[in-house]
């Protein structure tokens, strides 16, 4: 008896894939929303503010992201859960830290992250986040500064975050002037990333 072939996935459709980015846009203005109007003090984070940072040079080369991560101060976690409420995002504890889940979207099990300024966001970490003053407004939104943002992709250094490090070199933002600016070891890994842009 023959073995049944494997069905290949189907591929996503155009109105797709725009609905998904549409999905998460949805989401980072939902919060964005709910924290301003509450006046907490909040940093965009993630992929989102890479992708401001590149279109602040050129808006064609921006990757798109999934999830929605915020940097917040510890004693603004409460406030800003009560805030995030009624727009149906719910701050959640979890194993690996404080979780950002959306009630009204649920179609994407991915939907964020709520990391805690100043503090490491993992105990290996070797330095800790960014304090929320520590930033600038790109295309309307709180943002790392420049250099907050490669301290968090070099401290974190997933292949996600190569990956958004090459986008800026890409875009001409990063080059080997920033090696000596950082601490030591963030500068190893950055300069590690310069020898290899297509790794």
């Amino acid at each position: 008896m023959r073995p049944t072939p494997a069905i290949p996935p189907r591929p996503l459709s155009l109105d797709g894939m725009v609905r998904a980015v549409e999905i998460v846009r949805e989401r980072l203005e939902r919060t964005t929303a709910a924290l301003e109007q509450a006046r907490i003090q909040y940093v965009v984070l993630g992929g989102h503010a890479v992708a401001a940072w590149v279109a602040s040079v050129d808006p064609a080369a921006v990757r798109t992201t999934p999830t929605v991560d915020v940097l917040l101060r510890r004693e603004d976690i409460v406030s800003a859960s009560e805030a995030l409420e009624p727009a149906g995002l719910h701050v959640e504890q979890t194993e690996s830290g404080l979780a950002l889940r959306d009630a009204v979207i649920t179609s994407s099990p991915r939907t964020g992250r709520v990391i805690i300024a100043g503090e490491l966001v993992r105990p290996d970490n070797v330095v800790p986040a960014p304090d929320v003053t520590e930033s600038v407004r790109l295309d309307g939104l709180p943002v790392p500064t420049f250099e907050a943002l490669l301290r968090m992709k070099l401290t974190a250094f997933r292949n996600v975050d190569r990956m958004h490090l090459r986008d800026l070199m890409d875009v001409e933002l990063l080059d080997t002037a920033w090696v000596s600016r950082l601490p030591p070891i963030l500068g190893t890994r950055l300069q590690a990333v310069l020898d290899d842009p297509k790794g």
